[in-house]
């Protein structure tokens, strides 16, 4: 009896893999349309408590969509244009500052000669390639844009999400054999993923346009570039501002020197302490964590199935799939693995 126990186990847990990967298979093969779409959750989520508060104004609908709507779409294409430009620029300019990398490194093996220590300049030119690490940070954007060539698409699919929004809590009790609103859970769920997307999105703003003050007042060009990269990459915590320091870091080097790079990278460093660590967690609370462990593997899972937009959405994503579990009887266990250090230590908070 219990080696048929066994066995119908171990057969259930080979079905469950099986179908997971068949999952993602067809999340891989339709990333084209997936993508676009959550982008556009992703937009309606943020701007949904917008139209919620314009409501309590007698503000109409309507006329409140419209108008977020609006709003976005300048801004979009504002920071879409710069951001191009600053792009084509960056692009003609990398190979000047390989050369300039080539020239300093050429010095720098020079001077270890005279101590003895030799080493290729070609081999710390292969190794420490700043203007690779901006050509990433490029290319990344411009994986970006290239989604959002879909911006009519992806408007239209929020305009009617956002109409939506208020009948959603009701349809998914309905769905879920609650027609009487007992299941709290699901209310709590809605509201903890509307909490984190629009507070997130709120320090990310405010990242990036500190980090772009600050690059403008070092004279580092194509600040406003790094600073849209900042915003980005906060969606990403703790590792998300060292990949987000890197290019302009980089880039200071060549043009500023190592000793302005440096006070650079400690900016980058304050900023990330005060709103990491002082800013989010007073609005955010601490038991929405995930461990370090966990977000740099949801960042290569999800680059990989969706691409540059599932990196950058990598944490909201897994953030959500936790919350859904935290709010589950049968997938706790799989939320407290997700779970960081603190969490652990206080699971009065993932059971409540």
């Amino acid at each position: 009896m219990g080696l048929i126990e066994k066995s119908s186990g171990a057969a259930k847990i080979l079905i469950v893999t099986a179908a997971l990967f068949v999952v993602f298979a067809g999340i891989k093969t339709a990333a084209n349309i997936l993508v676009p779409f959550l982008l556009s959750v992703f937009i309606a989520i943020i701007c949904n408590p917008i139209i919620a508060r314009a409501s309590r104004y007698k503000i109409p609908k309507v006329l409140a969509v419209l108008l977020v709507i609006a709003l976005f779409v300048v801004i979009a294409l504002s920071l879409a244009g710069l951001v191009g430009k600053s792009l084509t620029e960056l692009s003609l300019l990398l190979p000047e500052y390989r050369e300039q990398l080539k020239d300093q490194f050429v010095w720098l093996t020079e001077r270890l000669a005279e101590k003895n220590i030799i080493i290729s300049s070609a081999l710390l030119i292969e190794y420490f390639d700043p203007a690779a690490a901006m050509g990433l940070a490029a290319d990344m954007l411009s994986g970006l844009g290239s989604v959002m060539a879909n911006l009519f698409l992806i408007i239209l699919t929020v305009i009617f999400m956002l109409f939506e929004a208020s009948t959603l809590p009701k349809k998914l009790h309905f769905a879920l054999a609650d027609p009487d609103m007992r299941l709290k859970q699901i209310d709590r769920f809605l509201v903890s993923v509307n909490n984190y997307l629009a507070i997130k999105t709120l320090v990310s703003i405010a990242t990036g346009v500190i980090v772009s003050l600050m690059l403008w007042a070092f004279g580092l060009e194509f600040y406003l570039l790094w600073g849209v990269l900042a915003f980005l990459l906060n969606y990403i915590p703790n590792i998300g501002s060292i990949i987000a320091a890197v290019p302009p870091m980089s880039l200071a080097v060549l043009q500023l020197g190592v000793p302005e790079a440096g006070l650079i990278g400690l900016g980058y460093f304050i900023i990330n302490i005060v709103m990491g660590s002082i800013i989010e967690p007073r609005y955010l609370g601490k038991g929405l964590g995930l461990s370090t462990l966990v977000i740099f593997l949801s960042l290569i899972f999800w680059g990989w199935l969706l691409g540059t937009v599932g990196m950058l959405l990598s944490v909201p994503l897994t953030m959500i799939i936790k919350i859904g579990l935290e709010n589950s009887e049968e997938g706790r266990w799989f939320a407290i693995l997700l779970s960081g250090e603190d969490d652990i230590n206080e699971p009065d908070k993932i059971e409540s």
